[in-house]
């Protein structure tokens, strides 16, 4: 189906369905975008939506470029969870990781930085690694973690950025539908935590035997898919 179809079948139709169908071609080009669907069309398409139902869509969008599918920010966010499972600190944590990742995204998407996905998503992987690895080594949360999660951060706003780039943003609610996605990574990255928490943390993360058995395998697995993908991001 060309898109000048794709584009005259989301505008007819009653105007009951016309968020619908607009979401579900967004979140198509989202998984499957080729050389033929591009972001200005898409973006053409949502200014003709209202700016709740604008951003609603990228409240979603947000949600899953984290669940289901951003494995790599996902597998950060569990490496955070490891190495403390009490969910005060891993709340920090995530607030920290948002307030960077908002920085970045927002410099990105306006402009004002532009760094290469070639050089962006390489990184991602190292920080993912970084992360893993310390916990095997570390027995405890230590304060500097933070500062590591803020500047690991400011690199995966810029992965965010790429991706919220081959979207667009609508230009009657650039900076709301910014905002929006913002939240839904945040929500996504929260969701992990509560899912990890419930699965591992709350039984398991006061047991004497816990990085013996939790951390360090779980951490050791996680460093070896991320070094898998340094390399290849890197040279394949």
């Amino acid at each position: 189906m060309t898109m000048k179809r794709i584009s005259r079948y989301i505008s007819s139709g009653i105007h009951k369905r016309s968020f619908y169908y607009k979401a579900v071609l967004l979140l198509f080009i989202f998984l499957f975008s080729t050389g033929l669907l591009h972001a200005h069309v898409v973006v053409r398409e949502l200014e003709n939506m209202s700016k709740t139902d604008t951003a609603v869509l990228y409240l979603k969008l947000g949600y899953k470029h984290i669940l289901p599918l951003g494995l790599d920010h996902i597998l950060f966010v569990v490496s955070l969870f490891l190495l403390s499972a009490r969910l005060k600190p891993l709340l920090w944590q995530s607030f920290t990781f948002t307030i960077a990742h908002s920085i970045t995204l927002g410099l990105a998407m306006y402009n004002v930085i532009r760094i290469p996905a070639s050089v962006v998503e390489p990184l991602i992987a190292l920080s993912i690694m970084y992360v893993a690895l310390e916990n095997v080594f570390v027995k405890k949360l230590r304060t500097s973690r933070i500062a590591v999660v803020f500047l690991f951060g400011l690199i995966h706003g810029l992965g965010f950025a790429g991706a919220l780039s081959s979207l667009g943003l609508p230009q009657n609610a650039y900076l709301t539908s910014l905002v929006m996605f913002n939240v839904g990574v945040e929500l996504g990255q929260l969701t992990v935590i509560l899912i990890a928490f419930l699965l591992i943390g709350k039984w398991f993360g006061n047991k004497p035997y816990y990085h013996k058995y939790f951390v360090t395998p779980l951490s050791l697995v996680i460093a070896a898919i991320a070094l898998f993908w340094v390399i290849q991001r890197t040279l394949l």
